[in-house]
């Protein structure tokens, strides 16, 4: 049995709008934040122990990350390569320079030549000697179009017809690389894709490059006893008969509001040829989370706004007050009281927004889905209209003619409407 740890979308140097600077450190807290949960990862991986290591790709916000936040990755890196863990580094659309054209932030560890790091940047099979054994890894880096097709196979064809040519040309490759493997050693597809039926989570305002939607049918193979996913933020295992599981373990950290809800962490997996056993753990990462408010038509909005707040444990929080109002209410909000009621927060954000007079709520006697008297609909809707109800009563009678068709075309204006004061 292979003991392995599958971890994914670091994005070490992320979310930086949402920490503050540490005076002690001089770093920004949310960088932090991700190192603390990094730490966490590698800490379990070394107290287990495991005999291996797949990262799905996503290290850093981009190909070029700062070289303080590259050091902060390095330094939890080096601590698997002492610990003589092997890692596989599987390369994604953020770690990749110019979509693919200009190497990665990866690449460096290879050129280096760290021990028992194997960097996938490529398409292909790696056979890792592990404490416990020898384990097949097939790496599948972030594709797009130009990894697979030339210029000219595009050329003149719709996105959908582009898309099943990738996939055919990936279908191909991958078989290629599958005749290749040996039946009797286990084997583990390492993908940093967008499955077709995965749930998306912040990767899709993150998204780096343009990539294609995968078929699970493509990675639903029973030559694979475990598929380990990446790009997705969002922890899910995409196959039901867990034959053989295809797990995103989703990111350590949350990026942004997007992923308040979602649990982050690791996967766990104990394996060997045939069967995969598996589970999600999860990190304690700073909870983000969103007030909202509707004062719009209270007569103390101040005073709303902090019992609102008042119901929710704010303290060490990312936080976002959202409240809606008048513009006539604005001089009933000091703001003063407001930033003291969320001062126990990490951080927060206050997002005032203005309720247009122009809005009007539906009326639920006209919104029953059944049929209603015209004339009946057109007089609850005068009823509710306080601007026009001078004119009301010869509204009426004009549309009980035009109805009837009794009306009398002189009746209408040059225009085409119907002149309420032509008596």
């Amino acid at each position: 049995m292979i003991k392995i740890l599958h971890l994914s979308d670091i994005h070490i140097g992320s979310g930086f709008s949402h920490g503050r600077i540490n005076p002690e450190t001089g770093l920004n807290t949310r960088l932090e934040d991700f190192i603390y949960s990094l730490k966490l990862c590698i800490d379990r991986a070394i107290s287990e122990p495991v005999d291996l290591v797949l990262f799905g790709g996503d290290a850093f916000p981009d190909a070029t990350p700062a070289p303080y936040i590259k050091q902060a990755f390095s330094s939890e890196l080096r601590r698997l390569v002492d610990a003589q863990i092997p890692t596989v580094l599987l390369v994604g659309n953020h770690d990749q320079h110019s979509q693919g054209q200009g190497g990665a932030s990866l690449g460096i560890y290879r050129t280096l030549g760290v021990p028992g790091v194997v960097v996938g940047d490529r398409l292909e099979t790696h056979k890792i000697q592990t404490q416990n054994g020898v384990i097949q890894i097939i790496t599948l880096p972030w594709l797009t179009a130009s990894n697979l097709m030339t210029k000219s196979e595009t050329e003149g064809k719709s996105m959908s017809q582009v898309n099943e040519s990738l996939i055919e040309k990936l279908r191909l490759v991958l078989e290629a690389e599958i005749r290749k493997l040996n039946p009797e050693i286990p084997t583990v597809l390492l993908g940093h894709l967008m499955a077709d039926r995965a749930s998306l989570g912040a990767e899709r305002f993150l998204a780096v490059g343009k990539g294609f939607n995968i078929p699970v049918s493509l990675l639903n193979r029973p030559c694979f006893d475990y598929v380990a996913l990446g790009h997705v933020h969002k922890h899910q295992n995409l196959n039901k008969s867990n034959n053989p599981p295809i797990i995103y373990p989703g990111s350590i950290e949350r990026v942004d509001f997007s992923e308040e809800k979602e649990e982050k962490g690791f996967v766990l997996i104990e394996l060997e040829k045939g069967a995969a056993k598996w589970k999600f753990y999860s990190l304690p990462v700073r909870n983000f989370l969103t007030i909202k408010v509707n004062v719009s038509k209270v007569e103390n909005p101040q005073s709303e706004l902090l019992k609102a707040i008042s119901k929710y444990q704010i303290e060490n929080a990312v936080v976002r007050l959202i409240y809606q109002l008048r513009s006539e209410q604005l001089d009933l909000i000091d703001n003063g009281v407001l930033h003291q009621a969320l001062s126990e927060a990490h951080t927060y954000t206050i997002q005032p927004e203005l309720v247009s007079q122009l809005a009007r709520p539906r009326l639920p006697e006209l919104s029953t889905g059944n049929s209603i008297d015209p004339l009946e609909a057109l007089k609850t809707y005068l009823e509710n209209r306080e601007d026009i109800q001078d004119i009301q009563k010869e509204m009426l009678e004009a549309a009980a003619k035009l109805l009837a068709g009794k009306a009398d075309l002189s009746e209408f204006s040059s225009d085409g409407q119907l002149s309420l004061f032509s008596k």
